[in-house]
């Protein structure tokens, strides 16, 4: 069980924690949402919860809730940069399809 970040996105987490002076890594989940059924859920985590996985990629701590993880194992996620756009990116071999707004996934 894993998730892994790009360069881009473990410079994006440390550049951001770093200009707010607090936090502790990235925090990813999801919620029931969206017309596919699940949507990512990210935060910057400034605390731990008793039940968090932790795992660590390129110096960055990311907290995971017990119950997104076996929907997000083996998640990459990436930060792009596209014009005046920015945003993290999923690469999740869970997802068996995604909404044509692309705000939504199911597995």
């Amino acid at each position: 069980m894993a998730i892994s970040l790009t360069t881009a996105a473990a410079d994006r987490v440390r550049n951001f924690l770093q200009s707010r002076g607090q936090g502790l890594g990235l925090r990813l989940g999801v919620r029931k949402m969206g017309c596919s059924g699940f949507a990512y859920v990210i935060n910057y985590a400034d605390d731990t919860q008793p039940d968090d996985l932790v795992f660590e990629d390129r110096g960055v701590k990311v907290f995971v809730d017990p119950d997104s993880l076996p929907l997000i194992d083996g998640t990459e996620v990436d930060f792009v940069k596209q014009g005046l756009n920015e945003a993290f990116r999923f690469r999740n071999p869970n997802v068996k399809g995604e909404c044509g707004c692309g705000e939504s996934f199911n597995v």
